[in-house]
Protein backbone atom coordinates (compact mmCIF):
# COMPACT_ATOMS: atom_id res chain seq x y z
CA UNK A 1 0.00 0.00 0.00
CA UNK A 2 1.18 3.37 -0.61
CA UNK A 3 2.47 5.23 2.03
CA UNK A 4 -0.66 7.90 2.21
CA UNK A 5 -4.12 6.61 0.32
CA UNK A 6 -7.70 8.05 0.86
CA UNK A 7 -10.90 7.01 -1.01
CA UNK A 8 -13.99 9.25 -1.69
CA UNK A 9 -16.73 7.80 -2.36
CA UNK A 10 -20.08 9.71 -3.63
CA UNK A 11 -23.08 8.34 -4.54
CA UNK A 12 -26.30 9.41 -6.29
CA UNK A 13 -29.29 9.27 -8.61
CA UNK A 14 -29.71 11.10 -11.94
CA UNK A 15 -32.56 13.49 -12.59
CA UNK A 16 -33.45 11.95 -16.18
CA UNK A 17 -29.89 11.27 -17.54
CA UNK A 18 -27.77 8.66 -18.56
CA UNK A 19 -24.55 7.43 -17.04
CA UNK A 20 -22.90 8.03 -20.53
CA UNK A 21 -24.62 12.01 -20.55
CA UNK A 22 -23.49 12.44 -16.73
CA UNK A 23 -19.72 11.52 -17.42
CA UNK A 24 -19.65 13.87 -20.82
CA UNK A 25 -20.63 16.19 -19.02
CA UNK A 26 -17.99 16.12 -16.12
CA UNK A 27 -15.27 16.95 -18.78
CA UNK A 28 -14.58 20.47 -17.00
CA UNK A 29 -14.76 18.88 -13.28
CA UNK A 30 -12.41 16.35 -14.68
CA UNK A 31 -9.73 19.11 -15.46
CA UNK A 32 -10.39 20.41 -12.41
CA UNK A 33 -9.40 17.51 -10.67
CA UNK A 34 -6.69 16.56 -12.21
CA UNK A 35 -4.74 20.25 -11.00
CA UNK A 36 -5.93 19.47 -7.29
CA UNK A 37 -2.91 19.01 -4.85
CA UNK A 38 -2.70 15.29 -3.54
CA UNK A 39 -5.52 13.91 -6.13
CA UNK A 40 -4.50 9.85 -7.86
CA UNK A 41 -7.74 8.67 -10.02
CA UNK A 42 -11.32 8.78 -10.31
CA UNK A 43 -13.60 5.84 -11.72
CA UNK A 44 -17.09 6.31 -12.00
CA UNK A 45 -19.66 3.59 -12.50
CA UNK A 46 -23.61 2.98 -12.52
CA UNK A 47 -24.81 0.30 -10.24
CA UNK A 48 -28.25 -1.93 -11.64
CA UNK A 49 -30.52 0.39 -9.71
CA UNK A 50 -29.43 3.51 -11.16
CA UNK A 51 -26.92 4.87 -8.20
CA UNK A 52 -23.76 6.46 -9.67
CA UNK A 53 -20.78 5.52 -7.59
CA UNK A 54 -18.22 8.36 -8.18
CA UNK A 55 -14.93 6.97 -6.12
CA UNK A 56 -11.53 9.67 -6.44
CA UNK A 57 -8.37 8.69 -4.75
CA UNK A 58 -6.62 11.25 -2.80
CA UNK A 59 -3.39 11.34 -1.05
CA UNK A 60 -5.07 13.02 2.32
CA UNK A 61 -8.34 13.51 3.74
CA UNK A 62 -7.56 17.11 3.89
CA UNK A 63 -6.92 17.01 -0.07
CA UNK A 64 -9.68 15.31 -0.99
CA UNK A 65 -12.04 17.25 1.33
CA UNK A 66 -10.61 20.47 0.43
CA UNK A 67 -10.75 19.96 -3.52
CA UNK A 68 -14.87 19.22 -2.91
CA UNK A 69 -15.09 22.33 -1.58
CA UNK A 70 -12.96 24.29 -3.73
CA UNK A 71 -14.97 22.40 -6.39
CA UNK A 72 -18.26 23.44 -5.05
CA UNK A 73 -17.63 27.26 -5.23
CA UNK A 74 -15.84 27.57 -8.38
CA UNK A 75 -17.36 25.36 -10.61
CA UNK A 76 -21.02 26.20 -8.71
CA UNK A 77 -22.39 27.18 -11.97
CA UNK A 78 -21.71 23.63 -13.94
CA UNK A 79 -23.94 21.66 -15.38
CA UNK A 80 -23.20 18.68 -13.73
CA UNK A 81 -24.71 19.55 -10.24
CA UNK A 82 -28.23 19.83 -12.39
CA UNK A 83 -27.84 16.65 -13.29
CA UNK A 84 -27.67 15.24 -9.54
CA UNK A 85 -30.69 14.52 -7.52
CA UNK A 86 -28.84 16.33 -4.56
CA UNK A 87 -31.58 14.64 -2.16
CA UNK A 88 -29.84 10.89 -2.91
CA UNK A 89 -26.02 12.46 -2.54
CA UNK A 90 -24.17 10.63 0.08
CA UNK A 91 -20.38 11.88 0.31
CA UNK A 92 -17.65 9.48 2.30
CA UNK A 93 -13.86 10.13 2.76
CA UNK A 94 -11.55 7.99 4.90
CA UNK A 95 -8.18 6.71 4.95
CA UNK A 96 -7.56 3.65 2.53
CA UNK A 97 -7.32 0.62 5.67
CA UNK A 98 -6.22 -2.03 3.42
CA UNK A 99 -5.46 -2.49 -0.11
CA UNK A 100 -4.02 -5.74 -2.00
CA UNK A 101 -2.53 -5.05 -5.74
CA UNK A 102 -1.07 -7.45 -7.96
CA UNK A 103 1.90 -5.19 -9.29
CA UNK A 104 2.81 -4.21 -5.82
Amino acid sequence: MKKSEVIEITTFKLNGYTCKQFIEANVEIDQFLKRQPGFQSRKIMQQKDGTVVDMLIWGTVENGTESMHRLMDELSDSPVHNMINQNTVSWNIGVVEHALEINA
